[in-house]
């Protein structure tokens, strides 16, 4: 996948270099910091790739990229702090080592810049779109904490929360480069629907080996998220349609009992949970990976069916 686009993305990682510019030494240490972090870059392949489907010029995709990727990184400057995150992608967060002030101005800064890229992209309906997203990406936020706070635990709010987390973002590079690319509206639309697809598979992937994944392999403590007291889906099966009961004081307490961890484990195994949610992680992986039937065959393609067909793989 990286490969096909591989001068796109070399393309990316300098326009990103040059928009994180700053006199201000902490900034551009933080700036410094997200550019050689790298990561797996994967909202701007994702645009890169819908791009090179729908030849959408390079430069206007790596627009759409840049937006997108920093838009992400203020939120998890924003969120490191919110959820006293010690550690990101390995390293100390931001906020431990510059201090609450400065994290949240960075990830100020990146949003300012955000809205430099989209007053050059001349369009109001990308503005439109990535307004969209951000809005959804602070409402989902939100939601997640008022849920968890008032116990309120819904199917429907849980995907709204991983849509608005995850998906949107997703859809905003996809449907962002479709746009600039001047597809048809039905085109965009199929776009949106496979980002979105694809989005909720990767947040259900990621909540799923969260609670069920081996701690080598993730490089932290299973069971975060119980600590955090979020819910997600094999958790909510329990509290839903079991009405568990020790499902449901484990979440409340935040997992804080040894051995926590280890009994809604057992309890996920026990009611099929795990079963469950990785067959809603196919039906999505499926739903994705049809709408880009709207397009012709073409190496993009097979790489974004490709890209998606990674979530169910790493479940299985």
């Amino acid at each position: 996948m990286a490969s096909l686009v591989a001068a796109e993305l070399a393309a990316f990682e300098a326009a990103l270099a040059r928009e994180l510019r700053s006199d201000v030494a902490f900034i551009r240490a933080i700036g410094d910091e997200l550019v050689k972090a790298g990561g797996k870059r994967l909202r701007p392949s994702l645009a890169l790739l819908v791009g090179r489907m729908t030849g959408c010029e390079p430069e206007r995709a790596t627009t759409v990229a840049l937006a997108v990727e920093l838009l992400h990184s203020a939120s998890l400057l924003h969120d490191d702090l919110i959820d006293d995150a010690a550690t990101r992608r390995g390293s100390q967060s931001t906020f431990l080592r510059y201090g609450n002030v400065v994290s949240v101005m960075s990830g100020d800064f990146m949003l300012a810049r955000v809205l430099g890229l989209l007053a050059r992209s001349d369009s109001s309906d990308f503005i439109q779109l990535m307004s969209r997203a951000a809005a959804a990406l602070c409402e989902a936020e939100v939601l997640q904490f008022q849920t968890a706070t008032l116990q309120d635990w819904s199917f429907a709010g849980y995907r709204r929360i991983i849509e608005g987390k995850t998906a949107e973002l997703m859809a905003a590079a996809a449907e962002g480069a479709g746009l600039l690319a001047a597809v048809g509206g039905e085109e965009r639309a199929a776009l949106r629907r496979f980002a979105l697809a694809y989005g909720r598979a990767f947040q259900l992937r990621d909540d799923y080996l969260d609670l069920l994944g081996d701690q080598a392999e993730l490089g932290k403590p299973v069971g975060g998220d119980l600590r955090e007291g979020k819910a997600t889906y094999p958790v909510l099966l329990l509290l839903i349609e079991h009405d568990l009961e020790e499902a449901r004081l484990i979440i409340n307490r935040h997992a804080s009992r040894e051995g926590d961890v280890e009994r809604m484990v057992a309890l996920v195994r026990e009611h099929g949970a795990d079963e469950r949610t990785r067959q809603l992680i196919a039906t999505e992986v499926d739903d994705a990976q049809r709408e880009l039937r709207a397009f012709p065959a073409s190496p993009a393609r097979d790489a974004l069916v490709e890209l998606v067909e990674r979530e169910r793989s790493r479940v299985s």
